[in-house]
């Protein structure tokens, strides 16, 4: 049994999803932001002092993220609230600590990469749901659907599309945007409360990715002959702080 285990949490500590995920989106915005000052014909070795930075600044968080992981208890079961809840505070602690972006932060951030420059409410109101859909956000209020409805209203009345320079016309629009958010019982003072439902689904995620890892790998193995007299074991009893 300890030697499957061992297997088992070798396998998944390797694909630890927790950082990886972590770092891997906060390093993706360094290399956009990369991108915008590095010039493509640079030629005074600015460009690689800025690959330079980030790497080591990448590392810095990885290692800050690896160093607290080692030393947290994670449950892995999905089912849990209360494991999840844990694992949610571990990841909040090491962006904290690594100082990285929240999920909302980064959301809020991929907004104004993608609609900078765009030029009317319409398709700003498209980008929006394509990065929804792209995040595997839900909309189980419908609030997307009364949003294009209230930019509609908007442009029947202006009898044109709407510009968002067009101060008095997004003027209006956003008083729309606030009956609807007044009717699904949305206000500006439960934001916190949307944000940690969002990074408590986001714990839940990452535990069932964990979890199938886990299960994954003892299958996997079960079916060797080496391992035939052994049972499978609950991934929530599994601690993956020894193996990494």
């Amino acid at each position: 049994m300890a030697m499957m285990a061992s297997r088992i949490l070798n396998r998944t500590s390797r694909q630890l999803y927790s950082a990886q995920a972590i770092i891997s989106s906060e390093h993706n915005l360094s290399v956009r932001s990369f991108a915008k000052e590095a010039s493509p014909v640079s030629t005074d070795g600015v460009g690689d002092k800025i690959l330079k930075k980030i790497f080591f600044d990448v590392k810095k968080k990885f290692d800050i993220a690896l160093g607290i992981l080692k030393t947290e208890k994670i449950t892995v079961d999905p089912e849990d609230p209360a494991a999840v809840s844990q694992y949610a505070n571990v990841i909040k602690n090491i962006r904290e600590k690594a100082n990285l972006f929240t999920e909302a932060q980064r959301i809020e951030f991929t907004i104004k990469q993608k609609t900078e420059g765009i030029p009317d409410a319409r398709t700003y109101l498209i980008t929006l749901k394509e990065i929804r859909v792209k995040r595997g956000l839900k909309d189980d209020l419908g609030a997307e659907a009364m949003m294009f409805d209230a930019l509609e209203k908007v442009e029947t009345q202006l009898k044109k599309p709407l510009l968002r320079s067009d101060k008095k016309g997004m003027a209006v629009l956003m008083a729309e945007f606030e009956k609807v958010n007044q009717k699904l019982g949305i206000s500006q003072q439960d934001l916190p409360k949307y944000e940690n439902e969002l990074e408590l689904k986001i714990a839940k995620e990452q535990l069932q990715h964990m979890k199938k890892e886990a299960e994954e790998a003892m299958d996997t193995l079960l079916k060797k002959p080496e391992f035939q007299d052994e049972q499978m074991v609950e991934t929530k009893t599994l601690d993956m702080r020894n193996f990494m």
